[in-house]
């Protein structure tokens, strides 16, 4: 079954993309809940167009987002965490902390555009965290971890 994306879905596309799915996934899942509508060849007619007047758009979105990769790629962030003697975190560091570190810094970022390539950080050093500014502009951001 061929359908559009309405918005993103994880691990399938990204929004106005054509995907092929499963015909129970799309009919039960995605179209129900809003994420895609099927691709009938008027919905294509359709998507083509806004696609076309939204290109204009979304190129000068694009030129914002590298500024902002610019300027998050010198940035360098410290969370804090209480630490045991060994260094061992009592929890784990996830995406909440860095935006709001981020959002000190003068970055306001989504947690949800945040990506640890870890999946929990538990001991104190340098990491690197993942942010999603634009589909196509993509940024690495040094954090380092200091015991409290």
């Amino acid at each position: 079954m061929e359908i559009i994306l309405i918005q993103d879905v994880n691990k399938l596309g990204q929004k106005d993309d054509i995907v092929n799915v499963k015909n129970g996934y799309g009919r039960n899942f995605l179209i129900p809940l809003g994420f895609a509508i099927a691709a009938s060849s008027s919905a294509k007619k359709m998507h083509t167009e806004n696609l076309r007047q939204r290109a204009h758009k979304e190129e000068k979105i694009k030129i914002a987002a590298q500024a902002i990769a610019g300027k998050l790629a010198d940035v360098k962030i410290i969370v804090g965490a209480k630490t045991s003697t060994s260094g061992k975190i009592f929890g784990s560091v996830n995406t909440i902390q860095i935006a709001e570190a981020l959002k000190e810094k003068g970055f306001d970022i989504d947690r949800k555009n945040i990506t640890l390539p870890e999946d929990q950080i538990k001991e104190v050093g340098n990491y690197k965290a993942f942010i999603k500014l634009h589909r196509d502009v993509r940024v690495e951001v040094d954090f380092e971890i200091k015991g409290e």
